[in-house]
């Protein structure tokens, strides 16, 4: 037996909707499966060097925890990793990798768990809910824990909406970036967030988006993060005077997200220049919002 699991680039954030909104890109990694008489993990792409190539391997590591929750054993399997989501980048590498485990082992146990399910599972790994909710689902997830069980809710996506990534060439572990947040946060600054959060749902939902400018503003985490990449607050104020839609890091960075209707070209320019003249060295994508999620090909 041998297929294919297919899994979207994600961010999360999205400004102000720290750890419960994500979106899907039009950026993918293929997991392909296949029978075998021995386990072999095997990755291309993104994480050639530095990924292991065991059951340490987070897509291995979803993959097993599967049958485990099954109480069977595991059919033995080669796992091949093509991996176009760059590592460490704030796109949800993590997430794509687990997402696809458990798709892989979900799809050989005949649909054992249901898709809420492996949303739960993936959130037992990954430990938030904002990415894997995205990369399992699609397009815009709300993603809400509540105690062990996750809830999620969909948001429309303006017909024409597309992002510019800026994607650095240097790398920030999501770890590192969390170590640096405060444990507490003003009043005021929260109620900052939770309006600009609510204000970009329905900039989303409605189409308004005009209001994406303000929606996407955010004083609970990025403010922080700016030691870990100063120039990109730089970059981010080039892409808005080419008349961008809003602008943000794209997780906890160092990707920035800049969204768009039109004048992309324009954006890109205004990015690449403000990045050369802060001696940044990246990679800039024109991507798609997806509302296609992790999905089976055969």
């Amino acid at each position: 037996q041998e297929f294919i699991v297919r899994v979207p680039a994600t961010t999360a954030n999205l400004g102000p909707a720290f750890d419960c909104v994500g979106m899907a890109l039009g950026l993918w990694n293929d997991v392909v499966i296949k029978s075998s008489d021995s386990f072999v993990l095997t990755v291309d792409g993104s994480g050639l060097e530095g990924l292991p190539k065991d059951k340490t391997n987070l897509v291995a590591k979803a993959f097993f925890r599967v049958f485990n929750e099954i109480g069977v054993e595991a059919p033995i399997v080669s796992i091949q990793c093509s991996n176009r989501i760059p590592i460490a980048r704030g796109l949800g590498s993590s997430a794509a990798a687990i997402v696809a485990g458990l798709k892989a082992a979900n799809h050989l146990s005949q649909c054992h768990f249901s898709t809420s399910e492996l949303l739960d599972l993936a959130v037992k790994i990954e430990g938030h809910p904002d990415n894997v909710s995205s990369a399992l689902l699609g397009g815009v997830q709300i993603a809400i824990t509540d105690g062990s069980k996750i809830t999620t809710s969909s948001v429309n996506i303006p017909e024409g909406l597309r992002v510019v990534l800026f994607i650095p060439s240097f790398t920030i572990s999501t770890e590192k970036a969390r170590s640096i947040l405060p444990s507490n946060i003003s009043r005021d600054d929260a109620v900052f967030n939770v309006g600009r959060t609510a204000l970009l749902v329905n900039a989303l939902a409605s189409g308004r988006l005009e209001d994406l400018l303000l929606a996407t503003e955010d004083k609970m985490h990025q403010p922080y993060r700016n030691p870990l990449f100063p120039a990109a607050k730089v970059i981010m104020q080039e892409a808005l005077m080419a008349e961008a839609l809003g602008a943000f890091l794209s997780g906890s960075g160092p990707t920035i997200v800049v969204l768009v209707k039109e004048h992309e070209m324009s954006v890109v320019y205004r990015i690449a220049e403000a990045a050369r003249k802060t001696n940044i060295q990246g990679d800039t994508r024109i991507l798609d919002i997806t509302s296609v999620g992790a999905h089976i090909v055969s």
